[in-house]
């Protein structure tokens, strides 16, 4: 069997013979500091910098850690701002730091050297005006939007040795891109009529762009969403209307995804993300992405009680083991071993390896899971 062939039979619960040792990819700083200690060269590094998942870069670090593919291996359309704004520096400060307008039209502090998530202060969308003027016409459907020369040309399935996802968009995610936080928080309650409006254009978009990709090509394993809208306590949306507003969105995608013979959908959301795991499930989401071990100890056991086959899972390792030792990781193989004999499972570091991770130890860790 291909690695595809099994992470087919895997996620459809069905028998197979290799379970695939999955990445989810680096932090560019972690690629910097294994190119200084000779593990990788620069060019390896630079490639996966400049053009990220599945660059030429990504495929060769993998090799030599001994991951089989990464996990984010979709086709994309654009489904987002279109123009994206021009960043502007809107004031600078003694120390270096800069109020910026980001390509999202959010207004961030940016500090030197400082790679985490910066700071929201603003966020150019501040009522219907801004909303008409600025926004919505960057979210026209065009055809441009999807890389349709690309989709014809894409190898048949029977040609991969990995699976292939289609990329479906961000339903929310995206609207906390270009509203941050605090401004999504507030905006749910003082223009509720706006909010909806705003979900509405946006994830009819989505629904577009994956209309015309699969009228274009629908021989994909996969279709996945990105969301990220949870954080370490639960959710950065209200549950109740997520449900109500979003949840008909997902629920007309998906079965447009279904109606194309698609039947695993995943869903990369960061956090802890439990409250909203039965909404996705109720409108056809069904495999959850990282899993993240966090300080929560997230994991498809919980889940896999409460919701029996109904849910499958990617992700879920806890990718701090890299920075200890092999005795910590062979605690943490054992640790997913047990979970991998559920069904419906994939183990993944839970997001991108971070600068702490010892080249060695992800190498250890990889040559363990390929002997399972």
């Amino acid at each position: 069997m291909t690695l595809r062939e099994n992470v087919n039979a895997i996620l459809h619960y069905k028998n197979y013979n290799k379970m695939p040792v999955v990445s989810f990819g680096f932090w560019n700083e972690t690629v910097d500091k294994w190119a200084i200690e000779g593990h990788i060269t620069e060019k390896e590094a630079y490639s996966y910098k400049t053009q990220g998942d599945n660059s030429e870069g990504d495929r060769s670090i993998m090799r030599k850690l001994g991951f089989d593919f990464n996990w984010n291996s979709c086709v994309s359309s654009n489904c987002t701002l279109s123009p994206l704004f021009e960043i502007e520096v809107l004031q600078e400060f003694p120390d270096g730091s800069r109020n910026i307008r980001n390509p999202q039209g959010l207004i961030c502090k940016d500090k030197p050297g400082v790679t985490t998530i910066p700071a929201e202060i603003g966020t150019s969308l501040v009522d219907r005006k801004s909303w008409e003027e600025l926004y919505l016409p960057r979210f026209k459907m065009s055809a441009n939007r999807v890389d349709i020369n690309r989709i014809k040309k894409l190898p048949k399935s029977n040609e991969r040795e990995i699976p292939l996802g289609l990329h479906l968009g961000s339903l929310m995610g995206e609207m906390r891109n270009i509203l941050g936080v605090e401004h999504l928080s507030y905006l749910q309650a003082d223009d509720e009529e706006l909010y909806i409006e705003i979900v509405n254009t946006m994830c009819g978009l989505c629904y577009d762009c994956a209309k015309l990709a699969l009228e274009t090509n629908s021989d994909f394993d996969y279709a996945h969403y990105w969301e990220d809208i949870c954080f370490k306590n639960g959710p950065l949306v209200i549950p109740s209307m997520f449900d109500e507003i979003v949840g008909p969105w997902y629920k007309k995608i998906t079965e447009l995804v279904n109606s194309h013979g698609i039947d695993i959908i995943s869903v990369d959301c960061d956090g802890l993300i439990d409250s909203l795991i039965p909404i996705w499930l109720k409108n056809g989401v069904n495999t959850m992405f990282p899993i993240e071990v966090g300080t929560w100890n997230a994991s498809i056991k919980p889940w896999r009680e409460k919701y029996g086959n109904e849910i499958r899972g990617v992700g879920g390792m806890n990718k701090t083991v890299f920075a200890c030792d092999k005795a910590a990781v062979d605690k943490e193989v054992a640790r997913l071993k047990s979970l991998i004999s559920l069904g419906g499972y994939i183990p993944c570091p839970d997001h991108r390896i971070a600068p702490d991770a010892k080249f060695e130890l992800v190498q250890y860790y990889c040559n363990k899971m390929q002997n399972i």
